[in-house]
């Protein structure tokens, strides 16, 4: 039996627009179909649907057969032009970006701790439905343990902007302060909740909490000081509001042109501010062109949280050395598992050399590189070990699964003078070197 390849095939802020993104946003029912899909063909699969992507991670022994099926539900829920936006990972550089999204190192706001919970409920609903087996669950297991690494060992996390508190902040720089402000949230999931703190610290005047589920809005209202109102006069609390934050699961607008235009008479002249958290969007595009009406989507507040991503780019670089650490850690027990040592052995004793004539040559240039030198060189060290390794790669791991001895693995042993109960040292350079060749 062939081993399992990891592939990821998906979309994000970073390569799609939201009117993009929106359109392959599942709700469970979707996703449960989708995965049961994928099961039935008998590869292992994995959806992770949020506001800033959708990404569908399988292990198969087919990779290209699973490729074609992903594609294809990606094109018929999307259309030929989300095609045109998806980005794929494969084997090794898929590892390399489930543990960077799991660590939050991809996320439109760095840091950010919503994303690790996300990739958790994508896990358990994939193994309720039967889709995340073996190997998903234990490259998703490492990649928690690596999350919990990057939020333990640096500070990433602890100045993070949320996307709720770039999207608070958007509304007081318009109106200078949000002290006398009538805030008017709609939705009391866990994006509404965030938005609710940050709405209450800023010195919001008054906290107006509208959710279909009256009971949710209730609770939330009492943890901050808020007033309930009724979700079916929705949009008659335009009329007191000056901000509207959204953030609900609604697949369709709340409020468009035709639904707003009628009680902006009442406001005679005041400007409403309208932010919108949620993916698929609850203010739909055309409400911005009313008169008095600025109406911000996630893509937006993107603008806000570049502004505040220099404090954590520093701490964000200490995270990818861990990230990669950890997935050259996971590739040797993987193929220690496989009943290949020696793959392990031979990448990690190829990566100890290109590393160690990396930090030579560094030393020898002297301080006059820039960063961006240093790590152009350490990822063509890295580059170069990847490509000499790829079609050896390729034929360890054909034959590492055969019932007969591994000949070919038992060669490279001792024509690269490898020994199976040797333990492999990682340095440093190392995973810098893996960390600026993978593709991202």
């Amino acid at each position: 039996m062939s081993a399992m390849e990891l592939l990821c095939i998906g979309l994000s802020h970073k390569s799609a627009p939201v009117e993009v993104r929106e359109r392959l946003a599942f709700g469970e029912t979707r996703l449960t179909e989708a995965l049961a899909e994928l099961r039935h063909t008998g590869m292992e699969a994995l959806w992770l649907s949020t506001c800033n992507r959708v990404e569908v991670y399988v292990a198969a022994e087919d990779a290209e057969v699973a490729r074609a099926r992903v594609l294809a539900q990606l094109a018929s829920a999307g259309g030929e032009q989300a095609l045109s936006h998806l980005y794929e990972h494969r084997g090794e550089a898929a590892m390399v970006h489930l543990f960077r999204v799991a660590s939050s190192l991809d996320s439109m706001v760095l840091g950010e701790p919503q994303i690790l919970g996300q990739v958790k409920d994508a896990l358990e609903l994939a193994q309720r439905e039967g889709a995340a087996r073996g190997e998903l669950v234990r490259v998703c297991s490492a990649a928690f343990g690596t999350a919990k690494r990057v939020r333990t060992e640096t500070a990433i996390g602890r100045s993070a902007t949320s996307m709720a508190s770039a999207a608070v902040e958007l509304a007081a720089k318009i109106f200078g302060s949000l002290e006398g402000r009538v805030v008017l949230l709609v939705g009391a999931g866990e994006m509404g909740e965030l938005a609710a703190r940050h709405l209450a610290h800023a010195g919001a005047g008054r906290l107006l909490v509208c959710n279909r589920t009256r009971e949710r809005a209730e609770r939330l209202a009492a943890e901050v000081g808020a007033e309930v109102r009724d979700f079916a006069q929705l949009h008659a609390h335009l009329a007191a509001a000056d901000v509207v934050v959204c953030s609900t699961a609604s697949p369709l607008p709340l409020f468009t042109r035709e639904s707003v235009a009628p009680y902006l008479k009442g406001r005679r002249g005041r400007p409403l501010f309208m932010v919108d958290l949620a993916v698929p969007r609850d203010i739909a595009p055309d409400v911005n062109s009313l008169d008095g009406v600025y109406a911000y989507d996630v893509d937006d507040i993107q603008k806000v949280v570049a502004e505040n991503a220099a404090a954590r780019a520093a701490e964000a670089e200490r995270a990818q050395v861990i990230v990669a650490e950890e997935v050259v850690r996971y590739s040797r027990a993987r193929a220690l598992r496989d009943g290949v040592p020696v793959l392990a052995q031979l990448r990690a004793r190829a990566t100890e050399i290109a590393s160690a004539e990396v930090e030579r040559t560094l030393a020898l240039l002297g301080s006059e590189l820039t960063d961006k030198q240093r790590k152009s060189v350490a990822a063509m060290a890295n580059a170069i070990v990847n490509k000499l390794l790829h079609q050896p790669t390729m034929k360890l791991r054909a034959t590492g699964s055969a019932s007969e001895p591994n000949r070919l693995a038992d060669a490279a042993a001792e024509l690269f003078g490898l020994d199976a109960a040797d333990d492999v040292h990682v340095p440093q350079a190392a995973t810098t070197g893996v960390r600026s060749g993978a593709k991202q």
